[in-house]
């Protein structure tokens, strides 16, 4: 952890490609470490906006390559918020029901964990349209 506190506001633009996913988590990363994060939180981070991201090239995008990413960070010691916008398929929150997790260990299931995790590892999830071509999930997480 470093020593120092300071505000952090960084951007990233990715090609809409699981293949770009190492970039993102480093993106975070570094600018997390750069704030003061601890790494337990950084993990977690990490693991919501690789989530956000994944759900993004699935399903806004349906795996086409040529859909951009866009993730806005702003960071300090006691604050990250993470603000990933996409111009795909737009995605209603509400019509996920959280997933009864010892029925989804039972039946061995793989994926479809994606939101659940983000609002377990994150204290704010909110899913934003900014324009009829936009949409946006802001993650936040409180640290300090």
């Amino acid at each position: 952890m470093s020593g120092n506190s300071q505000n952090i506001n960084r951007e990233l633009s990715i090609k809409s490609t699981t293949e770009n996913l190492h970039q993102v988590r480093n993106f975070i990363r570094e600018a997390a470490l750069d704030a003061g994060i601890d790494e337990q939180n950084i993990g977690k981070i990490i693991l919501a906006v690789d989530e956000a991201c994944t759900n993004i090239i699935k399903h806004a995008y349906k795996y086409s390559p040529e859909g951009t990413i866009v993730l806005s960070l702003k960071a300090n010691r006691k604050k990250i918020e993470i603000k990933i916008t996409d111009e795909g398929e737009h995605f209603n929150p509400n019509i996920v029901p959280d997933p009864d997790i010892v029925e989804f260990h039972k039946q061995r299931k793989v994926g479809g964990l994606g939101m659940f995790l983000m609002k377990k590892l994150m204290d704010e999830v909110r899913y934003n349209t900014i324009s009829s071509n936009k949409n946006q999930v802001v993650l936040v997480k409180y640290v300090s």
